[in-house]
């Protein structure tokens, strides 16, 4: 296994990571989880990748008894958490400072760990002021449950604006973001972050690599039944998968009955 600093920081991070989405708690329970995490972890993977939105916190809950039984010292792998998606209620959704404190707790106790290591904003909260969430994110890390603070999905202009307010109040600045990267989606990474890479240092660590599988060539031929695209609640994915491949309609039936 190869490992890279994340951005400018000294932490060594995996080249390849481990992530929950979809996955644990909806397709993967506890037994499960532990044999896959513990071959990747056997494989040199220290990165393990999960977020409060993931199938309502469930995924954090198999991941956080996953890493209790296998019983890995903690200073030996990475675990992250991403903040956005909590519930429907005002008070559990956007980047407010409350919500960026109350889901950071959860997710300590969903994971069964003392901090993370790494906290993403899981989406920019246009009706939260930036300064407000790095100050959010400042303290927390101040109070030693968490250590690196980051984005995912944010535009260039916001990753900016959150470094330059944390010059101006002398905070903690965003360590990383989590764009998606592939073949498909390029221009974000190769192009808007290029002056964010020379100027902040700024690391990535990305999201669906293989667009969700369709670049692995499993769907050429049709949708398989048990594909993570036919799961309820994920027809959003599908026409996702419609648009990359190019189709404005893809069956609903697997590849068997086309």
């Amino acid at each position: 296994m190869q490992y890279r600093r994340l951005g400018k920081s000294g932490l060594q991070v995996s080249e390849l990571s481990l992530g929950s989405w979809v996955t644990f708690g909806k397709q993967v329970d506890t037994g499960d989880a532990k044999t896959l995490m513990s071959a990747a972890y056997d494989a040199g993977v220290n990165f393990f990748d999960n977020a409060e939105g993931y199938e309502s916190g469930a995924s954090e809950v198999v991941m956080g008894k996953a890493l209790k039984d296998l019983k890995w010292g903690r200073d030996s792998y990475i675990v992250s958490s991403k903040v956005f998606w909590g519930g429907q209620k005002p008070t559990q959704r956007g980047l407010s400072r409350k919500h960026v404190t109350d889901a950071c707790h959860a997710a300590l106790r969903r994971l069964q760990v003392d901090y993370l290591d790494l906290y993403f904003c899981h989406r920019p909260d246009v009706d939260t002021p930036i300064e407000e969430t790095v100050r959010a994110m400042h303290d927390l890390i101040q109070q030693g449950k968490v250590l690196y603070w980051g984005t995912s999905e944010w535009s260039a202009q916001k990753i900016t604006e959150a470094h330059a307010a944390a010059r101006e109040w002398h905070l903690t600045p965003p360590t990383m973001e989590q764009p998606q990267y592939n073949l498909f989606e390029r221009a974000k990474v190769e192009g808007d972050y290029l002056p964010l890479f020379d100027t902040f240092g700024l690391g990535t660590t990305i999201w669906s690599p293989l667009a969700s599988g369709i670049l692995t060539g499993k769907y050429n031929d049709g949708i398989p039944a048990d594909s993570r695209v036919m799961l309820p609640g994920y027809e959003w994915l599908r026409d996702e998968l419609n648009r990359l491949r190019g189709r404005p309609v893809w069956p609903r039936w697997p590849s068997s009955q086309l």
